[in-house]
């Protein structure tokens, strides 16, 4: 019974270490994982270990997760922020050391960190017809400005805080990836709180013209803006809502 309990045990730990390193996990840590579910079992008694800890496959899954490095110097990160402070947000990041490398078809930037030699930069957005980015660029790229992305009419430049603030703009600890990925202001919100006001008040105002019936709708000049300027509104309300939705759907890729 012992000589099955031993192979039973070596087998599922030679599994364990199997999912473990496909998972990435590198080898000494995968031989101290092991050696520290080794003495906990043989202190427990010694049983059978899969009743002890579950599967082996999930209990790698479980492992690799928990056991996973904090994500302080992931490379990439996506995001947004609306228009209000876009600006003030990607300088904020890029005092950081986030680089905008783009932005993707849902509004997000697409921010990189070289995680051995990460350094400040700077941004600002230019309001851009077809006609004048030319001229834009004329502007600026003798500043050393360059285009970073593109949303709308709305086009992002960067240039490394180097320029303007030389060695100092190197970063020898940069703080941690953010857990955020969208970053709305409180003028966004009284945005939305006014549309949706906006959208009601069209709304009554339809349901009184269909309760009063066409007859004795008086066709008033006022009555028929005032449900032009509704209806305009409650698309524009629509409008925002899929793109905020849209963002979402996008974070975190």
């Amino acid at each position: 019974m012992s000589g099955h309990v031993d192979e039973t045990t070596g087998g599922y730990f030679d599994e364990l270490a199997v999912v473990l390193a496909e998972a990435g996990m590198p080898a000494d840590r995968v031989r101290a994982m092991l050696d520290d579910l080794a003495g906990y079992l043989a202190e427990s008694g010694g049983g059978d270990p899969e009743e002890e800890f579950g599967p082996a496959a999930e209990l790698a899954r479980e492992l690799a997760v928990t056991s996973a490095p904090p994500a302080a110097d992931a490379r990439t990160w996506r995001w947004t922020a609306d228009l209000f402070h876009d600006v003030k947000t990607l300088n904020e990041y890029g005092a950081q050391g986030w680089e905008v490398d783009g932005v993707d078809g849902k509004g997000l930037f697409i921010s990189v960190r070289d995680p051995e030699n990460p350094q400040q930069w700077e941004y600002r957005r230019e309001l851009v017809s077809p006609g004048r980015r030319q001229s834009v660029l004329d502007l600026l790229t003798p500043d050393g400005w360059e285009p970073c992305g593109r949303w709308v009419c709305f086009e992002y430049f960067k240039r490394p805080k180097a320029a303007s603030l030389g060695p100092a703009a190197e970063l020898t600890a940069p703080p941690r990836t953010p857990r955020r990925n969208i970053f709305l202001s409180p003028k966004f919100y009284a945005l939305i709180a006014g549309l949706l006001v906006l959208t009601a008040v069209a709304l009554v105002l339809l349901l009184q013209v269909a309760e009063a019936g066409l007859d004795t709708f008086d066709g008033s000049l006022d009555t028929i803006l005032g449900l032009l300027t509704g209806m305009a509104v409650s698309a524009l309300a629509v409008m925002t809502a899929l793109w905020l939705a849209a963002r979402r759907h996008g974070r975190g890729r």
